[in-house]
């Protein structure tokens, strides 16, 4: 009698976070998580938000440029205080925009008092500048920021503009990096990255819509980002 065989199934990977919009980072790792909101999440039910644990802290869009000023900015950072996350604010860069003006309208709103993280920059845009040009205002406006708040701030870009405009030109300061993948993002420079916002599509109870999730990489924690006063 031909013995039959026994087929085994074969292995499939289970989905990432990206293939399954209900599976969530935080729930399959050990790192240090948060998020990052501006106007554009609409109302957030921060009391919610809250009681996530996975989420240890958010960075609030503050202002961009020399006039604008985030519509639920003072909500979100008072409320986000009153619910236990740590919280830091960050200013939308503009590379053509007076750089008195911008730190001005960042000043208004990112207030030492209350502040737990270090400020963050973002920087997506060199604003049709050539990239020495583009550099020459990025780096003013650095010193601008660590002359009032007293330590460098966080930087914030995504991997391909780094690699495209800033590599080896801002090795002195920490960075957060946007990319969208399953796997940890590499700079082309390999320099080290402090933070990955992994996803712009994250969900989280409290918030209806999507919104951006990041995480610290490697030994990286919440420490390196503390805002000294």
């Amino acid at each position: 009698m031909k013995k039959s065989r026994t087929v085994r199934p074969r292995y499939v990977a289970p989905p990432t976070i990206h293939e399954n919009p209900y599976l969530q980072c935080e729930d399959t790792c050990g790192h240090v998580h948060g998020i990052d909101l501006s106007h554009y999440q609409g109302e957030v039910f921060w009391e919610t938000v809250g009681d996530n644990s996975s989420m240890a802290y958010v960075y609030l869009k503050a202002t961009e440029g020399g006039d604008r000023i985030d519509a639920r900015y003072e909500r979100n950072i008072d409320m986000a205080h009153r619910h236990g996350l740590k919280v830091g604010s960050y200013h939308f860069f503009r590379p053509k925009t007076d750089l008195l003006t911008q730190l001005e309208n960042f000043k208004t709103q990112c207030l030492p008092g209350e502040q737990d993280l270090i400020p963050m920059l973002d920087v997506e845009s060199t604003g049709g500048l050539d990239n020495e040009a583009f550099c020459d205002s990025l780096y003013k406006f650095l010193d601008l920021m660590e002359q009032t708040y007293h330590q460098k701030p966080l930087i914030y870009t995504g991997r391909n503009f780094y690699n495209k405009h800033l590599q080896h030109r801002i090795d002195d300061y920490l960075i957060m990096i946007a990319m969208y993948t399953d796997e940890e993002p590499v700079l082309a420079d390999e320099r080290d990255i402090t933070l990955w916002q992994y996803t712009a599509k994250g969900r989280i109870s409290g918030i209806s819509g999507h919104v951006d999730k990041s995480r610290f990489m490697g030994r990286h924690g919440l420490r390196e980002l503390k805002f000294i006063h």
